[in-house]
């Protein structure tokens, strides 16, 4: 017995996820089953769950395929029941179940722009939605901080006033468009690849997927036949205090209007802007902390840097017993990263320590010198050193990419500090 697979379920996504949201969980998929990144024994596997996971991405990916997959699972993609990815499933029996049974198709009057599915008692009519439209919104991490509320105008399509939305004159008759036949949807082929194409259903962009036309003398004065008409309107766009990268705001109903349709949505994807000064990660942030050798050594009490909302944040170090702050030192500043949604609370903010030392050439004399060094504690001498002792010449400014340059061990040009950085050392498939 043959087991539906649920390509959510491969991509590890919901039904609502962004295009944004698939992309992402393809590649994280597809790095994690590629065949070249296994074991020999678990490239068969790998090799079945990556290429699940690419087709799952070119059926969710695209939109029309996306929408038959929703509707009918993979059989409309199943090339022994007339669909698969190079071919597509019968479009009467695909209609029949997306629009109810017993419709007719050739363009018999009552068709309705194919607008309904059947629910409800007694067969009752409900609009199916339209397409919602989803773009990506940048954000700052400022605006992110203090929430934002912005105003644009929109322009969209809206059911025609003058007809009703059926495209033609009061009292007028249509007939079965002649391009797609009455079917409101015909197969054209689309490049996929490099040779490669693919048979798509799609709506008729003649008579607009309903499957029926007016003549010219018969069509509305207003739309022109094409049932809906261009209207402007200004939005709001709300995004809260704390929202994050990839948060999706909805403006419900606002996306183009079609006869028999509940509008889609107006969909904003947030993409984070890239911040000078901070990083964030959920709701913490995290910063660098320059400060000078002096500072390090004896402490400060000053303003290190200017917060999200333009506030100074000041800190006031003391070291007490001689304590010194250290290159890479973190301290942590309890409630100054980010909002926290549907709540007062903030997350907390980390600063890392960089010590800037002074330039070249700061001690002007040797009495500086020696109070410097009398001031400093000695390092001192660890164990007695050997009877012969030479002292040699060296280079300030030596780089550790030319350590064991022109060879060909693996642990040359630092490379040995570059694996542990990124996890380790890394080995190579054969």
């Amino acid at each position: 017995m043959d087991v539906e697979i649920d390509l959510y379920e491969v991509l590890g996504i919901t039904t609502s996820a962004s295009k944004t949201e698939i992309k992402k969980a393809y590649h994280k998929a597809a790095l994690a089953h590629h065949p070249d990144k296994v074991a020999e024994d678990d490239r068969v596997e790998a090799e079945v769950r990556f290429k699940t996971a690419k087709q799952a991405y070119e059926i969710l990916y695209d939109d029309e395929k996306r929408h038959l997959y929703d509707a009918h699972g993979m059989a409309a993609f199943d090339p022994s029941r007339g669909g698969g990815m190079g071919g597509e499933p019968d479009i009467d029996d695909i209609f029949a179940q997306m629009f109810g049974g017993g419709m007719n198709f050739g363009g018999m009057p009552g068709m309705g722009g194919m607008g309904g599915m059947p629910g409800g008692p007694g067969g009752r009519q409900v609009p199916r939605k339209g397409r919602s439209v989803e773009q990506e919104y940048e954000v700052t991490l400022e605006e992110l901080y203090k929430g934002k509320t912005t105003k644009f105008s929109n322009t969209k399509n809206v059911i025609c006033g003058s007809c009703k939305g059926s495209g033609g004159k009061q009292n007028a008759k249509p007939h079965a468009c002649s391009v797609c036949g009455g079917r409101g949807a015909k197969q054209v082929l689309r490049q996929v690849g490099p040779g490669l194409v693919t048979q798509e259903t799609v709506a008729c962009s003649t008579c607009s997927g309903s499957g029926q036309l007016f003549k010219d003398k018969e069509r509305c004065k207003k739309c022109k036949g094409k049932k809906v008409t261009e209207a402007k309107n200004v939005l709001e766009l709300y995004i809260p205090r704390g929202a994050r990268q990839g948060d999706r705001i909805v403006l419900a109903g606002e996306a183009d209007q079609l006869p028999d349709q509940e509008p889609g949505d107006i969909i904003f994807s947030l993409d984070e802007a890239e911040h000078e000064v901070f990083e964030r990660a959920g709701d913490d942030l995290r910063a660098e902390l320059k400060i000078s050798l002096v500072e390090a050594l004896t402490g400060f009490n000053r303003v290190v840097l200017t917060h999200l909302d333009g506030r100074g944040i000041q800190l006031n170090v003391k070291q007490p017993n001689g304590k010194v702050l250290r290159p890479g030192q973190v301290l942590k500043v309890h409630g100054e990263g980010m909002p926290k949604k549907k709540s007062d609370a903030k997350g907390d903010l980390y600063l890392v320590v960089d010590i800037e030392f002074p330039e070249d050439g700061w001690i002007k004399d040797d009495q500086a010198l020696k109070k410097i060094r009398d001031a400093l504690p000695s390092r001192g001498m660890s164990e007695t050193p050997p009877d012969d002792v030479e002292e040699v010449d060296f280079e300030s400014d030596a780089d550790m990419e030319e350590f064991g340059a022109g060879s060909d061990d693996p642990r040359a040009g630092g490379q040995w500090e570059d694996d542990e950085e990124e996890g380790g050392p890394q080995c190579a498939t054969q």
